[in-house]
């Protein structure tokens, strides 16, 4: 990065900002006055003082802008009353904060009030006109012009932001229905072509191969379902509940998914503990997600070892554990994202997961979610 761009970035921040304009504001004020005091410039040299004394109230402009700004009219006011020597451009910056950091109506309400009156009153002590008044909410107008238009701007991004995003969900539906769907269409016919094509009757090794091929051809009928689902939700705008339903899976197909787990390998078996109860809509589908994967990463590496699936509920959350049996811990793929996402979904619900080594060997996921 270039030390301009570097210098830009770091103007950028607020607080360096208001710093960086509180300190040029008192840079001359302080060269003048050792001299105004020294040549016995005693009212030149109060002003100088209001002044320095008005600057550093700046610093809460944009956490504290009502009361920046009464401090700051009223040094103004005194220094039009006393010294001749106003602070109207501290005044001014302090306006400008009030109506750029402030709700509308709190901000018409400091400047359309005491403040108009109060300037109106010092235009006529003054013998100045009237059209002094007209200070405080002209400058204050200009702050609020300015932070609609901040905001309209931020809006106009935002929307397009959005469409962007939305374009580059219909987009990867697009390409989800295209060829994901396509393939797995085609693994279901031949599979099931496969399957039927096996002599009736058949025993033994060709019993197996039958109920083999009929599980694979049920697994790829779920995931053209849920793959439906899953091109449904990106297609979705956001103005609906589309998302809401995401793929349509949840604690009540946990039986059926164990069962296809069994079908297709060892058994696997499925243990529920307390009362089961309605779950919010992320949760059940973190449930159902974390025992798929894991039941799915115990036949990709530990191929015949027995998987336990556990759901327990308590009052405050549901907890989630499958266990496997294998003769080693089985880590992740190199590339492989099936505990990245199951930490994903369990922190989007606010829960914790844990990962690793069973007590007893093999491998275990232990998810905590709060209901």
């Amino acid at each position: 990065m270039r030390s301009g761009q570097k210098i830009g970035l770091l103007l950028s921040r607020p607080r360096v900002l208001d710093v960086t304009l509180v300190a040029l504001l008192c840079l001359p004020p302080l060269i003048a006055l050792p001299l105004m005091l020294v040549y016995g410039d005693a009212r030149t040299a109060a002003g100088a003082g209001l002044f320095l004394l008005a600057v550093p109230p700046l610093l809460a402009r944009r956490r504290h802008p009502v009361p920046v700004t009464v401090v700051a009219a009223a040094l103004d006011i005194a220094g039009r009353l006393t010294v001749t020597t106003s602070v109207s451009l501290i005044a001014t910056i302090a306006l400008y904060g009030l109506g750029r950091h402030t709700a509308t109506r709190r901000a018409l309400l400091a400047t359309l009030g005491p403040m108009t009156v109060a300037y109106a009153a010092v235009s006529v002590a003054t013998g100045m006109s009237l059209l002094g008044a007209l200070f405080p909410p002209i400058v204050t107008g200009a702050g609020l012009l300015m932070r609609s238009r901040a905001e309209a701007r931020g809006l106009r991004e935002g929307m397009r932001t959005e469409e962007a995003i939305q374009a580059e969900r219909r987009r990867i539906a697009r390409e989800l229905h295209d060829v994901v769907a396509h393939h797995i269409t085609v693994v279901s016919a031949l599979v099931g072509g496969a399957r039927v094509s096996l002599p009736a009757g058949t025993s033994g090794a060709g019993s197996e191969a039958a109920e083999a091929l009929l599980a694979a051809e049920r697994s790829a009928r779920q995931a053209l379902t849920e793959m439906r689902h899953l091109l449904r939700v990106l297609r979705a705008d956001g103005t609906g509940d589309g998302g809401g339903e995401a793929t349509g899976v949840g604690t009540v197909e946990l039986p059926a998914l164990v069962e296809q787990a069994g079908a297709a390998g060892p058994p696997a078996e499925l243990v529920v503990e307390g009362e089961p109860v309605p779950l919010p809509a992320a949760v059940d589908r973190a449930v159902y997600r974390i025992v798929q994967e894991a039941l799915t990463n115990t036949r990709k590496h530990a191929p015949g070892a027995r998987s336990s699936v556990r759901i327990s509920y308590g009052g405050q959350e549901v907890e989630v554990e499958v266990l496997d049996d294998g003769a080693t811990a089985h880590p992740p793929s190199p590339g492989g994202f099936g505990l990245v996402g199951m930490a994903e979904r369990v922190a989007l619900c606010g829960g914790s997961l844990a990962a690793g080594p069973g007590p007893d060997g093999g491998f275990r996921v232990h998810a905590r979610l709060p209901l």
